[in-house]
């Protein structure tokens, strides 16, 4: 009996699985206190399935709660204690320029400013080796200053706490014998790695978002328990796995990506199962739209994102946070996107978002601002009756009224033209973001097969996959809470990563194996509370380079005690991969090591069936229609509306067309055909392109 619950900006999304079975539902996220509507959600999804708290064997949660602070800045008072001298770090970053010839050029702001950022007198080299012991004094001269400041969080990061922490933990107890109840992060904790910009903007991260993160958490577990739940509750972590209560509260900069990342899982599995070895992942939800690239069936992992870029989908314009993280690009282009006239007389949508509270106009709840849903409201393609699960009874006049008022009455445009601009620029916003993501990463769009969830991406999947000149789209069963079902396939896995520098020439091995050692220690250790008993795998990874480059690549590494041998291979391995990379390698310069890691997976025996799609099928029959504002041809046109559940694998839609399901619609446009496959999902070929993309076909099933 498995649970998932997405808590999400505007929406908090519920899946639960009971064998074959599967109930989910959608709520309006309480923002305020966002454990009561996880509370009211579940409560909803087990009187369905008339089942009791105490009958749920597992319970996996994900949040967007911590983005969303760091991005709209609504975290905690956070201060900074750090190496005199070195308070500046956070602005000063690394010395570059993102936009090299903008003189107008702004760089987002450090979490925490600059009165808030304390130096101590305190040193430490790279060897872990004490030059200037820790000022004791000094540090507990701060805790009367913080209680002036009212401050609720400190991060401890000292310039070299990564190759010896003693400094920071001493820094930790003095403080707490003072102020018992003040949150305390340690960089030699969530990020013992070189590099201090990135180690203090991580950090720094981690401080800012911890009460309100570990305040949730507790609450939620204390309501639940009470309630009658057994298990313990689990977490969904940035880098697509599975880890505990107690580390999420200690380091919840690992959550920050934690319900994007359950998408990335959910269209993972759907790649594997229908056969695209290329896939990009679109989840759009109410607040926020993100983007992943699947290659070979896995989403890109990566050891460090940026959050909140000053300069839309510019790589360098964001703070770092450096965790395990998959690789994906987060714009704020949601159903509550607001749209308004900027000072340029232009419609711009989003990034800020109506949330849940006010919400979109059409919820009647007092907001007066156009939103994309306000949008999709006035154009009929969205049913106001039936929106998220019926929970929220949509007010088509106040969405009309609010497209007049705030676009119209300054452009002159009707609000039917309003309503097509809106949802035409937040799709180019999302599709501009696709482009430039996958430029960084060398990817040709057009070879990806598009699977699409969330509540608000099949509305868009249509005219996105049309601008990027993508050949086909997947649509998954229960697309609505794709997040959720994403959670319940994911494994449970930790990695944990600590930076030794060392030469291979000189080695010290025992020290070496004593690090790795402590690391399988810690990532076991976590990793085996959420198991289950099942059995564990682990992999190791060293990041190496040439002695006096600035970057390094990551070579695996036996998971075997250290010997001279395995010292031998790192280095055939490495020049190897470098000379791959780079077409050679430098046999005259000295390599070294700089990171060391361990990642630990629970083994998961999840099955993965094939899908299959026929063809030729006959055409769909539609019992109800809908009017809908046609762009092109500028008139509205009765549209036909199919029940997705009445839909069969023998049949096909060709667009216009409407595909309606309890969480969210299935616009299929003009030029798209639709057909179901065998396991249920939603399949639109792009007729126009004229060919489906390079290894992106289902199994073909004659009928």
């Amino acid at each position: 009996m498995r649970l998932a619950v997405d808590v999400g900006g505007t929406f908090t999304d519920i899946v639960l699985l009971q064998g074959a079975r599967k109930h989910t539902g959608k709520v309006l996220t309480t923002s305020s206190a966002p454990e009561a509507g996880v509370v009211l959600g579940i409560g909803e999804i087990l009187g369905q399935a008339q089942l009791e708290w105490g009958d749920v064997d597992l319970l996996i949660l994900g949040t967007t709660l911590a983005t969303n602070a760091l991005i709209e800045r609504k975290g905690a008072r956070t201060a900074l204690i750090t190496t005199a001298g070195f308070g500046d770090l956070v602005e000063i970053g690394l010395e570059d320029r993102f936009a090299q010839y903008d003189i107008f050029l702004d760089k987002a702001e450090p979490l925490v400013p600059r009165h808030l950022r304390f130096g101590v007198k305190e040193r430490v080299n790279a060897a872990g080796q004490v030059l200037t012991d820790l000022d004791e004094a000094q540090v507990q001269s701060l805790a009367s200053r913080f209680k002036q400041e009212g401050i609720e969080s400190v991060a401890v990061c000292y310039l070299h706490g990564y190759a010896n922490s003693r400094h920071e933990r001493r820094t930790r107890e003095l403080l707490r014998e003072q102020l018992p109840d003040l949150w305390i992060s340690l960089a030699s904790d969530v990020c013992p790695e070189i590099r201090e910009y990135e180690r203090l903007s991580t950090i720094c991260a981690n401080a800012y978002v911890q009460p309100l993160i570990a305040g949730y958490l507790k609450r939620l577990t204390g309501q639940v328990a009470r309630l009658g739940l057994r298990a313990e509750p689990f977490l969904m972590t940035s880098g697509g796995a599975i880890t505990t209560l107690d580390n999420g509260i200690a380091e919840p900069v690992r959550l920050v990506e934690s319900g994007p990342a359950g998408g990335a899982v959910l269209a993972q599995r759907v790649a594997a199962q229908s056969g695209a070895r290329r896939a990009l992942s679109f989840d759009m939800g109410g607040t926020t739209a993100k983007i992943c690239f699947i290659d070979d069936y896995l989403p890109q992992i990566n050891r460090s994102f940026e959050f909140g870029r000053v300069h839309r989908h510019l790589k360098g314009s964001g703070l770092p946070i450096r965790i395990p993280v998959i690789e994906m690009v987060e714009i704020g282009a949601g159903g509550g996107s607001i749209a308004r006239v900027n000072h340029l007389g232009v419609i711009q949508v989003g990034p800020d978002s109506a949330g849940s509270n006010p919400g979109p106009a059409a919820y009647g709840n007092g907001g007066g601002l156009a939103t994309v849903t306000d949008a999709n409201v006035a154009l009929g393609v969205t049913d106001p009756g039936r929106f998220a699960v019926g929970k929220v009874a949509l007010d088509v006049t106040l969405a009309r009224d609010a497209l007049s008022s705030s676009l119209g009455a300054q452009t002159g445009m009707s609000i039917e033209s309003s309503a097509v601009a809106v949802v035409e620029i937040v799709t180019e916003n999302m599709a501009n973001a696709a482009r430039v993501h996958g430029s960084e990463l060398g990817k040709s769009i057009e070879d990806y097969t598009v699977i699409a969830f969330g509540g608000a991406a099949p509305l868009h999947a249509a005219r996105l996959a049309r601008k990027l000149g993508v050949a086909r789209l997947i649509i998954p069963r229960s697309a609505g809470v794709g997040s959720a079902l994403g959670f319940l396939w994911a494994p449970v896995a930790y990695q944990t990563v600590r930076s030794l520098l060392q030469r291979l020439d000189n080695i010290d091995i025992p020290a070496v194996q004593r690090l790795l050692d402590e690391l399988s220690a810690t990532a076991q250790g976590i990793v085996e509370r959420a198991s289950a008993g099942a059995p564990l795998k682990q992999s190791r990874l060293v990041y190496m380079r040439y002695a006096g480059q600035g970057h390094e690549i990551a070579i695996d590494l036996p998971v075997a005690p250290i010997t001279q041998a395995t010292v031998r291979s790192l280095k055939d391995s490495f020049e190897t991969r470098y000379a791959q990379l780079y077409g050679r390698h430098l046999p005259h310069i000295a390599i070294e090591t700089v990171n060391w890691s361990v990642s630990v997976e629970a083994v998961a025996d999840i099955a993965v069936a094939p899908d299959t799609l026929r063809t030729g099928g006959a055409p769909a029959v539609a019992h109800h229609a809908r009017s809908v504002f046609d762009a092109q041809a500028g008139e509205w046109r009765s549209l036909p509306a199919y029940e997705r559940e009445e839909l069969n694998p023998a049949q096909q839609v060709v667009g216009p067309a409407l595909i309606v399901e309890d969480e969210t619609t299935t616009y299929v446009e003009d030029g798209f055909r639709a057909a179901v496959s065998e396991l249920g999902y939603l399949v639109l070929d792009n007729l126009r392109v004229g060919r489906v993309a390079p290894e992106a076909s289902l199994a073909q099933a004659e009928q």
